[in-house]
């Protein structure tokens, strides 16, 4: 009896130290997946101009309650939200691209030369239902310039995001664009929308009524198929564009087409958030894939973005600042079966496997291991161990080519015995000596 109380009380405490839903640990092979996403993706970035930045996980509340807008559901459900001793209201970051205008406010970025431009990585955090490719906490790689209002900006950013994507091994991209207009003609659109929807309110979902009150543009967001249809015949934000917005959609579609990039338009691709103007894209997987089911899955959305002029001055900026950014969702390309694993730089395949036997060894082996880093041959080790047999077997699965064997004796004769680990032969080799031999053996293993 107690024992079954121990077990169950022990239960219990494992259950309330699990990692909480939606949230997961990442180590081994899918942790060099993802920090070899980052890397290629940060390097295709600084090819084309972009620097980096690395803003709070915590952001204070405002800095999205003022900048996301009103009936979004990561204001209104999503965010997670705290308050601290000091009586500050603090949230986990959500999204990434208010927090970067915060950051460029404050440190008065508008005195550089303008555009500037950034790219960032990092996790973020919304309170949904998890599903496959999209957790609580989430990674994504962000692309963002900010200080033009110019098109070319917008191309540079769809150009980037897919060059990103396939290097990461993506074949099949394509981009569905959109303008939503912007303070100019977006008024006359969303009359015409909402005077629409009005006439259909018995066909609508329960959320789309109430985003008929607070935000109309997420009416095309719904994927209800319930508001499918309606979403088909509702009015298209272009055909109300003024000369400027059609002009400035014109031009990028223009430059997509000179960098033959594949794009659709959608008139239904709205990116619900208040702070967008204009361009608004995905870049979609157009992979054909099946369900289970043998049904056709619909394309994955691996990220997407848009124009965002208002953004500075919903956060107080006095003036206005022309921007645009993206977002692509890591985990979603990770999880993908198109994704091509990329290996990490800090990923080294171990040259060398080092044994020590015996006390003074041990005590002496830290020295050999700095001598081995200094000279940038990776290694593999188990210093923890004492039996040779047992250390020799460990060394022949690592894969390693050379082993280098560090005992007693060698410890009192300042030597080392590297051992071939193809042809079994080995030679006997002074401690002093140590540098210039392993700058032979890295030329030997190249």
């Amino acid at each position: 009896m107690t024992n079954e109380k121990s077990d169950k009380k022990k239960k219990v405490n494992e259950d309330e130290i699990a990692s909480p839903k939606g949230m997961r640990d990442i180590f081994g092979k899918e942790y060099y997946a993802y920090q070899g996403f980052f890397e290629k993706a940060a390097e295709v970035a600084t090819y084309y101009g972009f620097r980096p930045i690395e803003t709070p996980v915590l952001e204070r509340e405002p800095v999205f309650t003022s900048s996301l807008g009103v009936g979004t559901d990561i204001r209104d459900k999503e965010m997670y939200t705290l308050k601290t001793k000091g009586g500050d209201h603090l949230v986990m970051r959500p999204e990434g691209t208010a927090a970067i205008m915060r950051a460029y406010i404050e440190h008065g970025m508008q005195a550089q030369p303008q555009p500037v431009m950034f790219y960032n990585y990092g996790p973020y955090f919304r309170h949904e239902n998890p599903q496959r490719g999209r957790l609580r906490e989430f990674r994504q790689f962000g692309l963002e310039i900010l200080g033009t209002p110019k098109s070319i900006a917008d191309a540079l950013i769809i150009r980037t995001m897919t060059l990103v994507l396939e290097e990461a091994g993506f074949k099949n991209l394509s981009v569905e664009i959109n303008s939503i207009g912007d303070k100019t003609c977006r008024g006359s659109y969303m009359r015409a929308l909402v005077g629409f929807y009005k006439k259909h309110t018995s066909s609508l979902c329960s959320d789309c009524h109430e985003r008929l009150k607070t935000n109309p543009l997420r009416l095309l967001d719904c994927k209800n198929p319930k508001c499918q249809e309606l979403k088909a015949e509702a009015p298209t934000s272009i055909a109300s564009l003024c000369n400027e917005c059609r002009h400035h959609f014109k031009e990028v579609i223009e430059y997509l087409e000179a960098m033959e990039i594949s794009y659709r338009i959608n008139n239904n691709l709205v990116r619900g958030l208040d702070y967008y103007t204009r361009t608004v894209f995905e870049v979609i997987d157009a992979t054909p894939t099946l369900l289970e089911n043998g049904e056709p899955a619909a394309p994955i959305a691996l990220g997407g973005g848009g124009r965002y002029d208002y953004l500075a001055k919903a956060l107080g900026s006095k003036k206005e600042v022309p921007a645009v950014g993206c977002a692509i969702g890591v985990d979603r390309v990770i999880m993908s079966p198109a994704h091509k694993p990329l290996d990490p730089r800090i990923l080294k395949k171990p040259k060398v496997y080092f044994i020590q036997l015996g006390s003074e060894a041990k005590l002496k082996s830290f020295t050999i291991i700095e001598t081995l880093r200094k000279a940038h041959v990776p290694i593999a080790q188990s210093l923890s161990k004492d039996g040779l047999a047992q250390q020799l077997a460990i060394a022949e699965r690592s894969g390693a080519p050379y082993t280098i064997i560090f005992g007693q004796k060698e410890a009192l004769d300042d030597t080392v015995i590297a051992r071939n680990m193809e042809t079994r032969s080995q030679e006997t080799v002074k401690l002093a000596d140590l540098p210039d031999f392993v700058k032979h053996l890295k030329d030997e293993l190249r």
